[in-house]
């Protein structure tokens, strides 16, 4: 008898006190200068003496690209995720398993004992999908794992987060996991 669990949240969309949400200066940077160009270069078109020229349109073009890319930057992809204590940036990565690995990496992120000496090896592709927040120091991990049924993913596991040796042994494992 198989039992069913309700799972509210997941990773991406849980929160941790020790997570937040901050703008990047970097990214709203780059997204000014991608549309100052793009304005410079779309403008830059009305100087032209033959406005129907090869190198009018192209500019054209360049300038509506540049500018639609700077404004998306600069509204979604502005912010960025960091882990407060160390003030590292997060990245979210989904490393895929064969579903043969599902009770020993669901025991894995329950008790939150990671082995690197585990033979469980990712996939390109696969039946469970671990999606992990990693912080770039290593200090700082959120793992939660999802079955596929039919037409997407469900998740199997709440989110459990580690920090310090447990963040640590996280990534030793999904290190040791893309081996081989």
């Amino acid at each position: 008898m198989a039992t069913t669990q309700v799972i509210d949240a997941t990773i991406f969309a849980s929160s941790h006190p020790d997570i937040a949400k901050r703008t990047s200066i970097s990214g709203i940077l780059t997204s000014s200068v991608m549309l100052l160009v793009g304005i410079l270069a779309f403008g830059s078109t009305f100087e032209l003496e033959d406005k129907s020229s090869t190198i009018s349109m192209a500019l054209m073009v360049l300038g509506t690209g540049l500018f639609l890319i700077g404004i998306f930057r600069l509204f979604w992809k502005s912010k960025e995720v960091v882990y407060l204590p160390t003030g590292s940036v997060t990245k979210e990565h989904s490393i895929f398993f064969d579903l043969k690995y599902m009770d020993s990496l669901t025991d894995m992120v329950n008790s939150g004992s990671f082995s690197a000496g585990s033979v469980i090896k990712s996939e390109s592709s696969g039946n469970i999908r671990m999606d992990v927040l990693l912080s770039e120091d290593k200090k700082f991990a959120a793992v939660q794992l999802f079955q596929f049924v039919p037409y997407n993913y469900q998740p199997i596991t709440s989110v459990q987060y580690f920090t310090n040796d447990g963040a640590s042994a996280v990534v030793a494992f999904l290190t040791k996991s893309k081996q081989g």
